[in-house]
């Protein structure tokens, strides 16, 4: 047995990991994953958020116990609480967070490394949207690794954005946008220029959101690795295209998937720890009660606002599609609503009850498991896309912000595991649609995503690539 003062030297020369998300559901919840993971190794994990999410997450005290050695903190975004924080005020809440939490990060990190009690941070995981980070890691001389929380495709669109520039091969939204992509080296022909993520609405190169995300990628070359949520033979092409150009890459997904391999069974435990909203269980005991595959899910995610027009517009394509549903409809799902009309949730939700069920929020990966379930009536986000393929269901997109635009065309066009809705949403297409997905194009559908999902479960599984890489991943962060 170790003397005191040597096992308390031991402890203050592990590593210290700093888990930095962005503030959003989507990209909280694959790091939470991580985070979970890196502790199951042994690792000491700092889970860093914003005081507006912290306040939100569910089950941190189950957490806690269940992970002695995750830590959650909170830091100020800059923001009141009650801001927003949605996809109209996007760009806010970005210029906040590099102003107020850039310096406040620099000073947690100077305050933990002279703290007697803990060992100082080692390594900082950072959201692939806060490149700040490795300013401040760069100046505190701190190993700094980013996890990029979409898809390859969409991030390979964004590194080739200088060249496409230098070319003047760039297109605005006044061009001819149904043209395919012929200038993104193993993405031609897949894409049309629609469905480049910096496409998505562009008129000019000075647009900022255009120019975040941009920087933010191209950011990625000057970290110590980067962290992608893919497996190997998902998005092979894109990555042989990609490695070259960054640093050390680690493709460890799909997240959710390495998660349950290694720490349990969904019924016990669920990787849904992460959520900023509560979910409606009572969901799965509906879904307990309809036949095998005939339940139609729908969910646009956690960021996406619908009009009321478009609202409409689905509901009356799933009633008349006679299709069973499940639809998630949040409650700040309306775009122009602080709450979403209450007349038109009720008669929704009357007009619902002989073939579908309305929930405010839903626990995504148990009702995509759930044997009921035969169809994903989605928005491509990145996440969604791999639980669904995971799951074995095949997916119905409608994409609604950029990374989602290359989601959905991956996922029709290139793995063939869905279809897409063709940027429209009238009631009658949405209709045909169901009814392809459901019925006439189920069985081409079913034979991709059943063999998009075996790849995937094997890709995690004990020696799967994902899991090797995970493995190296434990390594590096251990070495001093």
């Amino acid at each position: 047995m170790l003397p005191l003062s040597n096992s308390r030297d031991f402890e203050m020369r592990q590593p210290h990991v700093l888990v930095l998300p962005f503030p959003a559901q989507g990209h909280i919840k694959p790091m939470l994953c991580l985070a979970e993971l890196l502790c199951q190794a042994g690792l000491r994990v700092a889970f860093l958020s914003n005081h507006h999410s912290h306040r939100r997450l569910s089950n941190l005290q189950d957490l806690s116990t269940r992970f002695p050695t995750l830590h959650f903190q909170s830091i100020s975004d800059g923001l009141p609480e009650e801001h927003p924080r949605n996809l109209v005020h996007f760009m806010h809440l970005v210029h906040s967070i590099k102003n107020v939490t850039k310096p406040l990060l620099r000073d947690l990190l100077i305050s933990l490394s002279h703290k007697s009690d803990i060992p100082p941070v080692s390594c900082i995981i950072a959201d692939g949207i806060l490149s700040f980070a490795i300013d401040v890691a760069e100046e505190l001389q701190i190993k700094v690794i980013i996890f990029g929380t979409i898809s390859s495709c969409c991030l390979w669109s964004y590194l080739c954005v200088p060249k496409l520039i230098q070319q003047g091969e760039l297109q605005f939204s006044d061009s001819d946008m149904s043209q395919e992509v012929g200038s993104v080296p193993e993405m031609q022909g897949s894409l049309r220029l629609h469905d480049r993520p910096y496409s998505f609405g562009l008129k000019q190169l000075e647009d900022p959101n255009f120019q975040f995300f941009v920087s933010e990628t191209q950011a990625m070359t000057r970290a110590f690795a980067v962290i992608f949520n893919t497996f190997d033979s998902l998005e092979a092409p894109v990555l042989s295209q990609m490695i070259p150009l960054l640093p050390k890459v680690y493709t460890i997904g799909p997240l959710h998937a390495l998660w349950k391999a290694r720490l349990g069974d969904l019924s016990q435990h669920s990787s849904s720890n992460g959520h900023l909203r509560e979910a409606d269980h009572n969901c799965i005991t509906w879904l307990d009660s309809q036949p095998p595959r005939s339940v139609v899910y729908v969910s646009f995610g956690s960021y996406v606002v619908l009009t009321r027009e478009e609202l409409l517009e689905f509901w009356h394509g799933l009633v008349n599609s006679c299709k069973r549903f499940l639809w998630v409809l949040r409650p700040d799902m309306i775009a122009g609503e602080k709450d979403h009309d209450q007349m038109i949730a009720r008669e929704l939700d009357l007009g619902s009850k002989e073939k579908g069920l309305l929930v405010d929020w839903a626990p995504q990966e148990e009702v995509l498991a759930h044997p009921s379930v035969g169809g994903f009536l989605t928005h491509c986000g990145w996440n969604s896309t791999l639980e669904s393929m995971v799951a074995g269901v095949p997916m119905l997109c409608w994409p609604k912000l950029p990374d989602q635009l290359v989601n959905s065309r991956c996922v029709s066009e290139v793995w063939k595991i869905g279809l897409d809705l063709k940027d429209t949403c009238d009631r009658s297409t949405v209709e045909k649609m169901v009814r392809a997905l459901m019925e006439d194009r189920r069985v081409e559908v079913m034979r991709s995503v059943d063999g998009m999902s075996k790849l995937a479960r094997e890709r995690v599984s004990h020696g799967g690539s994902s899991s090797r890489n995970l493995e190296m991943l434990i390594q590096e962060l251990e070495t001093q």
